[in-house]
C-alpha cells in the first residue's frame, strides 16, 4: 500500500480541478490517499528579496514534508491564458527554492480540466515538461474538456462514457504502476 497525496494547482474556492482530484481520490483503492488544498499553505508571491529577508516559512516546510512523505502524487493543473496559473507556478517556485529536486522519484498522475474544449491541455503539457525538472516521474496524464458538460457535480461522476472509461483506465494503470 502506497501513500498518495492529491491536490489541484488552483486557489479558486470553486476550483473544478479540485473537484476533479477529489473525484479521483475517491476512486483510488488499495492505497492511502490524502486530499489536500494548497490554499491551506500560505505562500506569498515569490521574490528573492523575500526569501533572503524571511527565509522559508513554516507553511512551505509543511507542504514540502507532505510531498516528501508521499510515495506518489495526483495533481490537477488549472489553466490561465494557456499556461498554468500564477498560483501554481508560485508554489513550484517556493518548493524548488527549498529543494531543487523536491519531487525526486515521485510518481505522478497529472490531470487537468477546464470548461473549454481543450481541457487545459496547454497547462497539462507545460506541467508534463516542467515537473520532471524537479525529479517527478509522470506515469499517466488525463484531461477532461468541457468540465461542466462532462461532469455532474450533483452526482460526483464523469457523465461522458468515453471519458469515464479513459479516466478509469488511467487511474487503474497509475495505481498498478506505483504498486511495483
Amino acid at each position: 500500500m502506497k501513500k498518495i497525496v492529491v491536490f489541484a494547482g488552483s486557489n479558486s474556492s470553486k476550483s473544478i480541478n479540485h473537484k476533479l482530484v477529489s473525484f479521483a481520490s475517491s476512486k483510488i483503492t488499495g492505497h492511502t490517499v490524502e486530499l489536500i488544498k494548497l490554499t491551506d499553505y500560505d505562500l506569498p508571491m515569490f521574490s528573492e528579496d523575500l526569501e533572503r529577508e524571511r527565509g522559508y516559512s513554516t507553511d512551505l516546510k509543511l507542504l514540502y514534508n507532505k510531498i516528501k512523505e508521499a510515495d506518489a502524487l495526483v495533481i490537477s493543473v488549472n489553466e490561465h491564458n494557456r499556461m498554468v496559473s500564477a498560483y501554481f507556478k508560485n508554489t513550484l517556485d517556493w518548493l524548488s527554492r527549498l529543494d531543487r529536486k523536491f519531487l525526486d522519484g515521485k510518481n505522478v498522475l497529472l490531470m487537468s480540466t477546464s470548461n473549454g474544449k481543450r481541457g487545459a491541455a496547454s497547462a497539462l503539457e507545460y506541467a508534463k515538461n516542467i515537473l520532471p525538472r524537479f525529479g517527478a516521474i509522470i506515469l499517466e496524464s488525463f484531461s477532461i474538456p468541457s468540465f461542466s458538460e462532462n461532469f455532474s457535480e450533483e452526482s460526483q461522476v464523469i457523465t461522458n462514457e468515453v471519458l469515464l472509461l479513459g479516466f478509469n483506465d488511467v487511474l487503474q494503470n497509475f495505481a498498478h504502476q506505483i504498486q511495483q
